[in-house]
């Protein structure tokens, strides 16, 4: 897992140079701890375009709104107004006070990205009047904490998607899992022609179940993926 603002960077000009269009970063500190700091933000930001520009890619940044970050929700939404360079932060429905973080990007350039981690989750997204004015409602299941799903993965995801679309929801998805639900949700997102991503927040491990050694090749493996089953390293 890249720490450093040099290990980030390297990391990122080899996932760009396999096929990555878009990042969700978790901005570190020096010291290595997730921050929201504007100042470190910003400054992420703008050396990850200036490399994606480097390697010719028009990519999307986006990054994590989480909680666990910065608990005080009125420190966080301080922060969160004084990002530049962010297309889209990610706004988790798990979350007390998601409607208010909503809220605040209102009010700024940066699109809300819904982070949906249940199909529990829909009606509290709803009734929330945030629906329409979501830039994209990133669909993310996980057999672990915090809901512990059951279930096939990708019926999960088909109930999840129908209860959106039966919501009048119509911008754009992207679906993509946790652990041993990474690939076939993967493979679902691109059945959809949803966005995916992938990455050692997710998994660790190729579709063959081997580990991967960095991010690039779990990008590497996505596109051979969206291009082809067979074309999958190791895939049986």
């Amino acid at each position: 897992m890249p720490v450093t603002m040099d290990e980030l960077l390297f990391d990122l000009r080899r996932c760009f140079e396999q096929g990555a269009e878009g990042v969700h970063l978790h901005v570190r500190d020096k010291n290595g701890a997730e921050t929201l700091d504007p100042s470190v933000v910003n400054d992420c930001c703008r050396r990850v375009r200036s490399v994606a520009a480097e390697v010719g890619v028009s990519v999307e940044v986006g990054l994590t709104t989480g909680a666990w970050i910065a608990p005080n929700l009125d420190e966080r939404i301080a922060m969160i107004v004084e990002w530049e360079g962010v297309d889209c932060a990610t706004v988790n429905l798990s979350e007390a006070g998601f409607e208010r973080v909503m809220e605040a990007l209102q009010a700024t350039t940066i699109g809300i990205d819904v982070g949906l981690w249940a199909p529990q989750e829909i009606s509290r997204l709803v009734s929330s009047g945030m629906l329409p004015s979501a830039q994209r409602i990133s669909i993310e299941l996980d057999p672990g904490e915090p809901y512990f799903l059951q279930g096939e993965p990708r019926q999960l995801a088909r109930q999840v998607n129908d209860a959106l679309d039966d919501a009048g929801s119509s911008c754009p998805r992207l679906t993509h899992g946790m652990n041993d639900w990474t690939w076939p949700l993967v493979e679902d997102a691109f059945r959809r022609g949803h966005d995916t991503r992938v990455g050692f927040e997710d998994s660790i491990y190729l579709p063959d179940g081997t580990t991967a050694s960095t991010n690039a090749d779990l990008v590497k493996a996505a596109v051979a993926l969206r291009d082809g089953p067979a074309a999958v390293p190791g895939r049986p």
